[in-house]
């Protein structure tokens, strides 16, 4: 048995020291938070959590960065060697909870107490309530969000928009299963100190939903459930491991009765699949295709190597071979293992006042949800209520059964060159304006405090603006790179020009920042007085010798 694996055998927290709880020495960088969710029995759970953890999680982004110099260096991701025993041992994962077997449509969104209340009521299987990359984490709605999540628990949340419509859940038997997706592992909390540093975001999301629902939800035999995001190891999988054990065990919880679905949206994460679903064995359900952010992670990954540049976003399908090669894999590896296998988002949002586009838009989503139940998928993901019933209608003929695990894809055989080779294709004019302007109405938005904006008919959030930000480095920076040679490194890649011949340089990007706002001058716009500080940011996140990690990092400090 390899170290990775006898370390891997059980669930097991680094020592922590014994006697006495220390004092919750919590300060908030905001306005001091009610005491009915952030009372001091909170506090001193939430201490207990970052004293235990944060050195943890320190090391396992330190790691990262380690891997991404590597990467940078010209290394390519691939299978472990030390944990090929995982991979190819006969286990599998502890069985589903009745509440997760049958998960074919689930919804997605923030968690405003609009959203929560429509999307609970929505006629989905799941709603997955989103801290992460459809909300803006300011101090207010990350408190609104917990109460409204505790008030639906409770089945007393309501809601009275401005015009005086009143919203209200329906029946508990009538609603979509509730899981709720903190934030990852590489974003702080600024707003809660403990001991003067600024706590995990995740776990600060995750303890105090858990702290204030899980005894009410595992009455009911609902969980708690969470989506786990932005996972790149097994390591950082046993992390999360370890702390729903500690959290369970704090709140009086069976071990295991914290579910978890993890999210592949990560490069580095795709050649882990096993492993992290073994580190997570007693209580993971499932993987899911998070093919934006994956998109956005294999640009991040190879910032470096011109020979992996994407072609514009719109060429990026999942029928593109490093993108089919993904999601069969997923579908192989969980089936395997007994768990489910997620399809991925439809971001397409219902077009009003033309029915031809609005015709043309759900049978791109149709094809897509075929494409995934064909494959072997258990279930899939769409951004709006209007996407539920054409997803179920595809799923409900192709999957008449819970799941299909019993697909296990034995046909597929993939090897580190069918996920890391990138497909050829090319750079529109208006393929690289639009990712000029989705970034800056996402960033202005997201800056205003709304973290999930319609743009031009699709549902953007951090993901699908990432994908654009990193487009948009990578292209200006190898702009002026050498062009490889077919015999040598491989073929010259598009994306360093226009398809029509024009230069992709740092003219064309300052031509595009500055005839944005008149573009934009007219449309309803949500934070649109925030256009220019989006435009510099962006600005200064695109001409800065290194790609950012994320975008949300920097532009967080600007947030109440």
């Amino acid at each position: 048995m390899s170290a990775v694996l006898k370390e891997q055998a059980r669930p097991e927290e680094q020592p922590v020291p014994t006697g006495p709880a220390a004092p919750a020495a919590i300060a908030f960088t905001a306005a001091a938070p009610p005491s009915d969710l952030l009372g001091a029995p909170v506090q001193q759970f939430l201490a207990d959590l970052h004293r235990r953890y944060e050195p943890r999680r320190q090391e396992r982004l330190a790691a990262r960065q380690r891997r991404q110099a590597r990467f940078d260096a010209g290394e390519l991701p691939d299978f472990r060697d030390d944990t090929r025993a995982i991979r190819e041992g006969q286990w599998r994962v502890a069985g589903l909870p009745d509440a997760l077997r049958d998960r074919r449509v689930e919804i997605t969104g923030p968690v405003d107490p609009k959203m929560v209340i429509n999307a609970l009521n929505s006629g989905a299987s799941c709603f997955m309530a989103d801290f992460e990359d459809s909300t803006a984490p300011t101090w207010h709605n990350l408190l609104t969000g917990q109460r409204a999540l505790r008030e639906a628990v409770a089945g007393t949340l309501a809601f009275t928009s401005e015009t005086g419509k009143r919203y209200a859940l329906r029946p508990s038997a009538e609603q979509a299963v509730l899981l709720v997706r903190p934030r990852g592992w590489h974003l702080d909390e600024k707003h809660v100190l403990v001991d003067g540093a600024p706590m995990s975001a995740a776990l600060f999301d995750a303890a105090v939903f858990a702290f204030h629902n899980a005894a009410a939800l595992a009455e009911r035999d609902r969980g708690p459930y969470l989506y786990l995001p932005k996972l790149e190891s097994m390591e950082e999988a046993q992390l999360w491991q370890d702390a729903l054990s500690h959290i369970e065990a704090a709140l009086g919880l069976a071990h295991g009765q914290i579910r978890v679905t993890v999210l592949i949206e990560t490069l580095p994460a795709a050649f882990e699949m096993d492993e992290i679903l073994y580190a997570l064995r007693d209580r993971v359900a499932g993987l899911n295709c998070g093919r934006w952010d994956y998109i956005f992670s294999f640009i991040k990954t190879f910032r470096r190597h011109r020979e992996r540049v994407l072609p514009e976003r719109g060429q990026v399908t999942m029928a593109q071979p490093f993108l089919k090669a993904y999601s069969e894999l997923l579908i192989q590896t969980c089936h395997r293992r007994g768990a489910h296998a997620m399809g991925g988002m439809a971001a397409q949002i219902p077009i009003a006042g033309d029915e031809t586009a609005n015709a043309q838009a759900l049978a791109r989503v149709r094809a897509d949800k075929l494409r995934e139940v064909t494959a072997g998928h258990d279930g899939t993901w769409v951004a709006h209520p209007a996407l539920i019933p054409v997803a179920r209608a595809v799923f409900d003929e192709r999957m008449p059964t819970q799941h299909q695990h019993h697909v296990g894809r034995e046909d597929v055989l993939v090897v580190r060159e069918d996920l890391v080779q990138a497909p050829l294709g090319t750079i529109t004019r208006a393929g690289f304006e639009g990712n000029v302007e989705v970034c800056v109405r996402y960033l202005a938005a997201w800056l205003d405090g709304n973290g999930c904006v319609p743009i031009h008919w699709l549902m953007e959030d951090a993901a699908t603006a990432e994908i654009a930000r990193a487009q948009l480095w990578q292209w200006l920076h190898h702009a002026d790179a050498e062009e490889g040679d077919p015999a040598g490194d491989g073929p010259a890649r598009a994306g360093l020009s226009l398809d029509d011949g024009s230069a992709v340089d740092w003219v064309l990007f300052e031509a595009a920042l500055l005839n944005l706002p008149s573009r934009l001058a007219g449309q309803p716009l949500p934070g649109a007085g925030r256009v220019p500080e989006a435009i510099a940011l962006l600005e200064a996140l695109t001409r800065s010798e290194t790609l950012a990690d994320f975008l949300t990092l920097s532009a967080c400090q600007r947030l109440d």
